[in-house]
């Protein structure tokens, strides 16, 4: 059977300035005489991403997943609605903003000119007392994007502007990893917005919505983290500040296409398997303990921090003392509710696919998912209603799901009035809380690709990467970062990465930004 072959270098886009990461030299793919083997444990995009990377040099990837599908947190699943109609439910909306190089690359295996991604013409920001900010005119390079932005935004006031402290905000200006994290990891999100003086209204609006994408609080959230998001979408890169989402629900446009191509490597997907425990073996290998126990070269941990500190403390042996104590310690972001809505009347006509909010209690976005959801679009049509979806993200630890799942609808009665006389034809609530906390001073703490243990590697948005990625493009960069890992013990050649400029894109603005003229000016 003929097979496709994998590209070397993801398209970068239209950023002339965006970075590639070449891999070292060496042969295109391993001995076909004795493939190695390689367990990855978990298929979300990290474990997805290494899985593709190894398989199409000809490695024997046996890809290990405890759900019924692929996806991970992006995954999709089967439901029945109570109409009678089939659907399929996620944990939520995600956006494929076009800085995400190594994602969309992943996603071009199977889908060369990404046409099962449609663009979003805008996404508004609402707060409750009445502003609304708009990306869809918005330059895409910088520092154009950022000065656009502040010239539409009702948010910000020459008064608001004239109150700004710009010797505290001069590290947005260069934003480099790891030195980001070195000057304000220890800083939370919150007290960073607050030494710049930055407007109460833009802090709700334009920053808040970016720090809980990281389903965390500002207060719990490294200043950091924020910052690199800021470099990533507003100075940093040319790609712009509108993204994109599938047509379709996430298995049909993105997975199911994906798990096909790596059977077509022959990788063997083993659905609804949990690995319990992964032991060394005395020749170097790997034994994982699944179904059944099997022994494999190499492994990939791709999973989320409760999975991954499941598996390292059910696996005494595996690595050093150190590093299994830096797993352990590692958290989780506070509980998050998606809910989705099917209901019997439509929203307005004029309501954007999505909806960033602030100031209405605990609801952080809205979706009209029928805006471009095939899935969704189809049950609308047919049935003249309309399918809508609410977000809460980083709620309070004492939180109840039933009180939220109310609160949510309340919400959206405020946000959107129509809904108030609709019938709720059908609900799906995800009440989760696994994604990976990014806190104050906890940079250090992080595990790298890389462990104590050779031929084991870990992968997934909570690994350290040391470059400027984050969310689900962490998740797929880090997948090849450890995929790459591995293939360069074998001199194989491994994936091409890309990210957005590493600095600052004005040597103006990077002078300003120095560490030592930054600690002159406050003295």
């Amino acid at each position: 059977m003929s097979r496709p072959r994998p590209p070397q270098a993801a398209r970068r886009g239209r950023d002339r300035r965006a970075f590639m990461l070449a891999p070292p030299p060496g042969a295109p793919r391993v001995s076909r005489s004795r493939p190695p083997t390689t367990a990855v444990v978990g298929a979300g995009i990290a474990g997805l991403a290494a899985a593709t990377a190894l398989a199409e040099r000809g490695v024997r990837v046996t890809l290990y997943e405890r759900e019924a599908f692929l996806g991970g947190r992006v995954a999709g699943w089967p439901i029945s609605l109570s109409d009678g109609t089939t659907a399929t439910m996620s944990r939520g909306f995600h956006a494929f903003f076009r800085q995400y190089y190594n994602l969309r690359g992943l996603l071009r295996r199977t889908d060369p000119g990404l046409r099962r991604l449609a663009g979003l013409p805008d996404y508004p920001l609402q707060h409750s007392g009445g502003l609304r900010d708009s990306f869809r005119n918005v330059p895409r390079t910088p520092p154009w994007s950022a000065l656009g932005f502040v010239a539409q935004s009702p948010t910000f006031t020459l008064r608001d502007l004239a109150r700004m402290n710009p010797l505290a905000a001069l590290p947005l200006l260069d934003v480099r990893v790891p030195d980001v994290y070195e000057q304000l990891d220890t800083v939370s999100a919150h007290d960073f917005l607050h030494s710049i003086r930055f407007p109460e209204a833009a802090h709700h609006l334009a920053f808040e919505v970016f720090s809980r994408s990281f389903f965390a609080d500002p207060r719990q959230l490294s200043a950091a983290e924020m910052v690199l998001m800021f470099h990533i979408y507003f100075l940093g890169s040319a790609e712009g500040l509108l993204f994109d989402v599938p047509d379709e629900p996430f298995p049909q446009a993105l997975w199911n296409p994906l798990g096909d191509y790596l059977q077509q490597h022959e990788a063997d997907i083993r659905l609804s398997t949990a690995v319990t425990t992964v032991t060394p073996t005395q020749d170097g290998g790997f034994v994982v303990d699944a179904t059944d126990q099997q022994r494999h070269d190499t492994v990939v941990l791709a999973l989320d921090t409760g999975g991954l500190q499941s598996i390292v403390s059910s696996s005494p042996h595996l690595a050093d003392t150190a590093w299994r104590q830096r797993v352990a310690r590692l958290r989780t972001a506070p509980p998050f509710l998606v809910s989705r809505l099917w209901l019997d009347q439509p929203v307005a006509a004029d309501r954007p696919g999505f909806l960033g909010t602030s100031g209405y209690g605990t609801l952080d976005n809205v979706s009209v998912l029928d805006r471009w959801e095939g899935d969704a679009s189809r049950w609308a049509t047919r049935t003249g209603g309309s399918v809508v979806e609410l977000h809460a993200y980083a709620l309070p630890e004492h939180s109840t799901r039933e009180v939220e799942q109310k609160r949510l609808l309340t919400q959206l009665h405020t946000v959107y009035p129509e809904t108030r006389t609709a019938s709720v034809v059908d609900e799906r609530h995800e009440w989760r809380s696994d994604c990976p906390l990014f806190p104050v001073a906890g940079y250090a703490e992080r595990p790298t690709t890389r462990t104590s243990r050779p031929g084991l590697v870990i992968a997934g948005d909570l690994v350290r990467t040391d470059l400027p990625v984050a969310l689900m493009e962490r998740a797929a960069t880090s997948g090849f970062m450890a995929a790459n890992a591995l293939l360069e013990t074998w001199n194989v050649h491994g994936q091409t990465l890309w990210t957005v400029p590493r600095r600052g894109r004005s040597a103006l603005l990077r002078i300003l930004a120095a560490p030592g003229n930054l600690r002159s000016r406050r003295h």
